[in-house]
């Protein structure tokens, strides 16, 4: 409120206040909000080497171009490749047989997790296209399909076991991931 009382109300006596001034002013405000603590070598090496990753990108590119403004967004950039790459990690496919008959059977492998481009690259490298019986059901109740490079691989596990000559069911999707899958499934190109 001080500030505003004095940038509005007595602007034309802050305007005969030299600069030099106002940086020195400036310069002890940002020292003494500094946490100095956050910088110490023993808490950096606490610190997740993400959190690192990202302070560290902040600065540098804040100090090379002396724009505040482009260390942040280099910093919040950095900090959602990071976390996509955390989180792409966290997808789990478990393999179930269900049901064996003269016919082979029939697996289920129940995904769980997120699944969007960072996580979807693994998903075709989880099943077994070869040993696996001729029905073939993926049971996606506790997965949520994000985005249409989930779908492509989806669509390519289909083309996969299509040409095993097996069959492939998707079952337990939830209502968005089902509007994703009808809206978008055969209709993104080839599968890897």
């Amino acid at each position: 409120m001080f500030l505003l009382i004095l940038v509005v109300g007595l602007g034309d006596v802050v305007a005969i206040i030299p600069m030099a001034a106002l940086v020195a002013v400036m310069i002890m405000v940002s020292v003494g909000t500094f946490d100095w603590h956050s910088v110490r070598p023993s808490t950096l090496r606490r610190m997740p080497k993400s959190e690192t990753a990202v302070m560290l990108a902040t600065v540098v590119v804040t100090v090379w171009t002396h724009n505040l403004a482009y260390g942040v967004v280099v910093g919040v950039l950095v900090a959602t490749v990071l976390f996509a790459r955390r989180v792409a990690h966290l997808t789990t496919v478990t393999r179930e047989d269900t049901k064996s008959g003269p016919d082979g059977g029939t697996r289920t492998y129940v995904v769980e997790g997120e699944l969007f481009f960072a996580s979807s690259n693994d998903l075709v490298y989880q099943f077994d296209y070869a040993g696996d019986p001729d029905d073939v059901v993926i049971d996606m109740t506790k997965a949520h399909v994000w985005d249409a490079s989930t779908v492509a691989t989806l669509d390519a596990i289909r083309t996969k076991y299509a040409a095993k000559g097996k069959t492939v069911t998707i079952v337990g999707a939830n209502p968005d991931t089902t509007e994703r899958l009808d809206r978008l499934a055969g209709k993104l190109g080839a599968g890897h």
